[in-house]
């Protein structure tokens, strides 16, 4: 059967005796830069009241947001007996391990924490989170793919890749599929409602599209992506990543129709 070989990536990009510097975390850098520059550019906007000192205020309590509710997650949602028998290895966030869904309950508790102290709408605040979070996706996936987890299902497609980390069968290379879908795909839609149809006049409408969006292109990817070992997956086929995602889609949903049943507010 042909498979194409996992490609050589040392997942430590620079090694300097004691100071080692992974490409998971330089990932997660990355998005969070990029991701704080873009936003800082929405703030300029005039169609929202978001301006462009408050990402940069943001930053911080976002990085702590994702990196505490990201671990957080991963260990109850996953793996909890194993953790709790095992607490110290809890912040061992280096070895990987971190939950889309912790993080993203990490950064809205952030999010509407710092809306209060700042007395920022948190819709609208909430819509350009939004509108730059594929950015962080699309390079926490890439790095899952680099440090060889989270691999897909077995296949016979040509495209089957075969992880040194998993076993010799060829596997579908699940985190490029997510990378695709929820990185750069949804980043064109919830931009393209941005900048094309003036989304940000109606609060929670870029938000809803993003929740629901990134549910569904879960859901879609977890057919072809391996169970999480020692989570069972509910009647046999609903995995864990698909039990998270469809309140997901539900909650996004609920904001996509009341921001349409709200008047557009004026630029």
């Amino acid at each position: 059967m042909y498979a194409i070989p996992f490609p050589v990536i040392d997942p430590v990009a620079v090694d300097l005796g004691p100071l080692v510097i992974r490409w998971y975390a330089l990932a997660y850098i990355a998005g969070l830069v990029i991701g704080w520059r873009y936003a800082m550019r929405l703030g300029d906007r005039p169609d929202t009241p978001v301006r462009r000192e408050h990402p940069d205020m943001f930053l911080v309590w976002a990085t702590i947001g994702i990196i505490a509710g990201g671990r957080l997650g991963y260990v109850l949602f996953y793996a909890p007996e194993y953790y709790f028998a095992h607490p110290g290895e809890i912040v061992a966030v280096w070895q990987g391990g971190m939950s889309f869904h912790g993080g993203l309950l990490g950064v809205v508790a952030a999010g509407l924490l710092f809306c209060r102290v700042k007395k920022i709408p948190a819709f609208a605040f909430g819509d350009i989170l939004s509108t730059v979070a594929p950015i962080g996706l699309f390079f926490g996936r890439i790095a899952n793919f680099v440090n060889g987890e989270l691999w897909g299902r077995p296949t016979d497609a040509p495209w089957g890749m075969i992880f040194p980390r998993a076993d010799d069968q060829p596997r579908h290379p699940s985190q490029l599929y997510e990378a695709f879908l929820e990185g750069l795909l949804l980043f064109a839609v919830v931009n393209l409602l941005v900048w094309r149809f003036g989304a940000y006049r109606r609060p929670g409408l870029v938000m809803g599209v993003f929740v629901a969006g990134y549910g569904a292109a879960r859901f879609i990817v977890e057919f072809f992506r391996q169970w999480d070992e020692g989570v069972e997956p509910l009647f046999g086929w609903l995995s864990r990543g698909q039990q998270l995602s469809i309140p997901m889609i539900a909650i996004g949903l609920y904001f996509v129709v009341r921001a349409l049943r709200r008047p557009q507010q004026p630029a």
